[in-house]
């Protein structure tokens, strides 16, 4: 179980420290519930429920409660504050609202202790302790521990410099994950990519010195439904020929944000050992300048088929998913997800915290809005809009990866990727960010898991044990 939770058998002699939360709005109630010794500690201090502000009350020996304020009470996930900020102890959950309260609560917690302190020798010789939480006895250590440990997988994965994760680490990372849980695994690299037919995975790659691959690994019984991960794996991203300037470089590093994702969510899977047989799909190559490069006019066979004229050797993630969602699509899995951080139209459209999906069947849209607003994990739809599928027409091959319409690139990228699934019971494509820029409880600025957790609550509902 994660080092942030304690289970109350655990406790012994030890008396926990209570925390509690309270909005704007409730304030009032909160104080005429409290104790007089509380009640002045609060006026003293200036305390009003503001959102941020965070009360410490001295007890008779250390510290006696915190409070948290919670403002409006927007953000479902701002008790990250108390493991974030509070000392090593171990706290207890007082007074909480009720929409902030039970797994959220724990979850929260859980993702207010993440750290990314690889490349800082003060923390890692320090190993801080964190502040831990007495799990309420309706709550599920495990999974809550299953959640959050596959969330800290991806964002490990994606904060990772670009020299220390490569298509080679990304290889030994899913390598690792698959032989933990007893998965079958393979790769195939370099010029076998050709001989092994995913011809676009071999062209995006093929100008880096490290080799492109298609990590490929399968979990379960064959007799259970069939539910198929494809992540986008560019380790990272110059735009090719049609190079990105240092701004659009900067955070090339997540551009294998997908891949993390789907990491993260098959670890969460295979942990649960959940009665479905997952295969999981990455293509990872690194977008790079060479003799050898891809170039803008060129025209590349795919696995399905369909050739693919280049307009733009920065539309790259697009190529490479294709040849990996056609190999997925041939087994016509239950449900094939495909996550990526395909384009600067889906942040435009719905910005970091919002990311846009795809998809044509209407109930798993109606299931992953559900799920999103449940878990807090937002997502928004947006349509597969027929009517812009002759933008990714060519007038040299049967597609283009840039259409030279300006508008809607968020779903031209869909459509274009819709044009390699055709027997799949349930597809779906999120365009993410994987990234948070603007910083808030427990989701420090840097990477983020987005999706996973509402896809592992959908999967686990659709196929429970």
């Amino acid at each position: 179980m994660l080092k942030a939770f304690i289970t109350a058998d655990e406790l012994g002699d030890v008396t926990p420290v209570p925390v509690h939360a309270v909005t704007s709005a409730g304030f009032e109630r909160f104080l005429s519930d409290s104790s007089p010794r509380l009640l002045h500690w609060l006026k003293a201090t200036g305390f009003t429920g503001r959102e941020g502000d965070l009360a410490l009350v001295p007890g008779d020996e250390g510290l006696g409660a915190v409070i948290l304020g919670l403002g409006a009470g927007r953000d479902p996930h701002a008790l990250a504050l108390f493991s974030e900020k509070l000392p090593s102890g171990i706290y207890t959950l007082g007074n909480v609202p009720d929409a902030f309260s039970g797994e959220r609560a724990a979850f929260a917690w859980a993702i207010g202790t993440y750290a990314f302190d690889r490349y800082r020798a003060r923390a890692r010789k320090s190993q801080k302790n964190v502040a831990r939480l007495v799990l309420p006895a309706d709550i599920d250590g495990e999974k809550m521990s299953r959640i959050a440990e596959g969330v800290f997988l991806a964002r490990d994965l994606i904060n990772t410099p670009s020299n220390d994760m490569g298509p080679d680490e990304l290889e030994t990372v899913a390598s690792d994950i698959a032989r933990k849980y007893g998965a079958r695994f393979r790769v195939t690299t370099g010029e076998a990519l050709l001989s092994a037919h995913y011809p676009m995975i071999h062209a995006v790659g093929r100008a880096s010195v490290r080799a492109p691959r298609l990590i490929d690994f399968v979990w379960g019984n064959e007799s259970h439904p069939k539910i198929t991960l494809v992540g986008k794996g560019v380790c990272f991203d110059t735009g090719g020929l049609d190079v990105k300037n240092a701004s659009g470089m900067a955070t090339m590093k997540k551009d294998m944000g997908g891949a993390a994702c789907v990491l993260g969510l098959a670890q969460m899977i295979m942990d649960a050992a959940l009665p479905v047989r997952l295969r999981v799909l990455i293509p990872a190559v690194e977008n790079s300048i060479s003799g050898s490069a891809f170039r803008p006019g060129d025209v590349l066979n795919s696995r399905k088929g369909l050739t693919v004229e280049i307009g733009n050797t920065d539309a790259e993630g697009r190529l490479v998913l294709a040849d990996a969602l056609t190999d997925a699509d041939t087994e016509a899995p239950e449900l094939l997800l495909c996550l990526a951080t395909l384009t600067g139209a889906a942040r435009m459209a719905t910005g970091m915290e919002l990311p846009p999906f795809f998809t044509d069947n209407e109930t798993l849209a109606a299931d992953l809005m559900r799920h999103g607003a449940a878990e807090h994990d937002p997502l928004w739809r947006l349509p597969l809009w027929r009517s812009y599928e002759p933008t990714i027409d060519s007038a040299v091959a049967d597609l283009t990866n840039a259409p030279d319409y300006g508008l809607a690139g968020a779903i031209t990228a869909a459509l274009f990727l819709d044009r390699f699934v055709s027997q799949s019971k349930g597809f779906a494509h999120f365009d993410i960010p994987a990234w948070t820029d603007r910083p808030k409880p427990g989701r420090r600025k840097g990477a983020e898991a987005n999706a996973i957790r509402t896809l592992y609550a959908l999967i686990s509902e659709r196929w429970a044990k």
